[in-house]
C-alpha cells in the first residue's frame, strides 16, 4: 500500500512539473490518466503490478 501512494505522489510531483514548465499540455495528462485507468481493468494490470514491485525491490536492494 504505501508503495503504490509514493509512486502516486511521485508520479504526481512528475506530472506537475511537466504541466507548469509547458512540456504537457493538460489535455495529454488526462489522456495518460484515462490510460492508466483502462489499463487498470484489462488482464495487463497484474503484470503492470509485478514488474512495478519487481522494479521497487530492485532499487530498494541497491546500497549506496
Amino acid at each position: 500500500m504505501s508503495l503504490s501512494i509514493s509512486l502516486v505522489l511521485l508520479l504526481l510531483i512528475v506530472a506537475v512539473i511537466f504541466l507548469r514548465s509547458g512540456a504537457m499540455k493538460l489535455s495529454h495528462a488526462l489522456v495518460c490518466v484515462f490510460l492508466g485507468f483502462l489499463l487498470a481493468g484489462t488482464g495487463v494490470a497484474p503484470t503492470l503490478h509485478n514488474g512495478i514491485d519487481a522494479t521497487a525491490s530492485l532499487v530498494s536492494s541497491i546500497k549506496p
